[in-house]
């Protein structure tokens, strides 16, 4: 009885430590393309107009973590929890490393400058909390996080760094 009962739980304890060794948004990992910051509340008061708004102060930073492939945005999909979206529907290339400011509001998308707009004046990020998906364009999942302001944001400035 001892030795099944010393048995039993040493399987016990290995299957548990197996488990604890998977973090627990492994999904985000499987892919180059990151999330590497959100500024989800726009400094000042929120103007969502698309003349002297300012939802282009909102922005999603998508970095390119693969240190030898090149990564074409067209197809990938950006998601809140609601179900507001964006696609890329243009080619825009990221180098190993490179990175694409993704803003609201109107402007010109730019390679050389990192920065694609929603063309979309209203503002896509809560203020309070909100979850940020990315897929690739095969439909799979390439990062995904979640944010309050209360527990993520410490110093209050609406900004949220994930992958340095």
């Amino acid at each position: 009885m001892r030795i099944r009962l010393v048995a039993t739980t040493a399987v016990a304890a290995g299957v548990l430590t197996a488990l604890s060794a998977v973090p627990a948004q492994a999904a985000e990992y499987n892919s180059a393309l990151k999330i590497r910051g959100i500024q989800y509340d726009a400094p000042g008061s929120d103007s969502n107009r698309c003349s002297g708004g300012n939802t282009a102060q909102e922005y999603l930073t998508i970095k390119n973590y693969s240190r030898s492939t090149t990564v074409n945005l067209k197809g990938y999909v950006v998601k809140d929890a609601t179900g507001n979206k964006f696609t890329f529907t243009a080619s825009h290339t990221l180098q190993p490393g490179d990175y694409v400011k993704l803003r609201g509001g109107n402007g010109t998308d730019s390679d050389t400058k990192n920065v694609v707009y929603r063309d979309n004046c209203n503002f896509m990020w809560n203020n309070d909390k909100d979850t940020i998906y990315v897929y690739k364009p095969s439909g799979s999942r390439a990062d995904v996080h979640s944010y309050t302001r209360s527990g993520s944001d410490a110093d209050g400035n609406g900004y949220i760094t994930y992958h340095g």
